[in-house]
């Protein structure tokens, strides 16, 4: 994995109201909410292997353009934020692959947490059943451990509104693999 920078700062253009739509890719403040929190004893283990942790999973490319949060971090739970904004479909919901995108990310960083810094957390199922239909607003998702062992971790993950109703229940399965850039334990 060698060393990790942030991506570069996104930029902040002013684009519709909250609870508006165009369909068109709009640039998101992926800043405000800053770095995802992790436990600092997760910190110094990753730091001390040169790899930044923070910047590793600020949520990735798709994560970013979508205008994913990951707001805490650790083996036990993550929780993250999804904009409805610009992630919605023809009829102007929520798109059902956005609220995938988000379980598989907070899944993916639990599993790597949990296998540490010398494994790789490849996704290899995601089921996401979906509840409610979301207009407006922003939606929270949170992954807990169903199952952590040696060569794979599957999280599930509950995601909901502004409200704290449940509008997406969804399972993350993830092989874990050694990471060749690092010597084995």
């Amino acid at each position: 994995m060698g060393q990790h920078h942030p991506p570069a700062a996104a930029r902040h253009t002013p684009g519709p109201a909250p609870d508006q739509d165009t369909g068109q890719d709009t640039d998101r403040d992926t800043d405000a909410a800053g770095p995802p929190v992790f436990p600092q004893e997760i910190l110094r283990e990753w730091a001390g292997l040169g790899i930044d942790l923070p910047a590793l999973f600020s949520a990735g490319a798709l994560g970013s353009r979508m205008g994913l949060k990951v707001l805490e971090a650790s083996p036990g739970k993550v929780i993250g934020t999804l904009p409805v904004t610009g992630n919605t479909q023809p009829y102007g919901l929520l798109h059902g692959g956005a609220s995938a995108v988000l379980a598989e990310t907070l899944g993916s960083v639990g599993a790597m947490l949990h296998g540490g810094p010398h494994k790789l957390a490849v996704g290899v199922d995601l089921n996401c059943t979906h509840h409610r239909a979301v207009r407006t607003g922003t939606i929270t998702g949170t992954a807990t451990p169903a199952h952590t062992g040696r060569t794979s971790a599957t999280y599930e993950i509950v995601i909901t509104d502004d409200h704290g109703r449940r509008i997406c229940t969804a399972r993350l399965t993830c092989a874990l693999r050694d990471n060749p850039d690092l010597p084995r334990n």
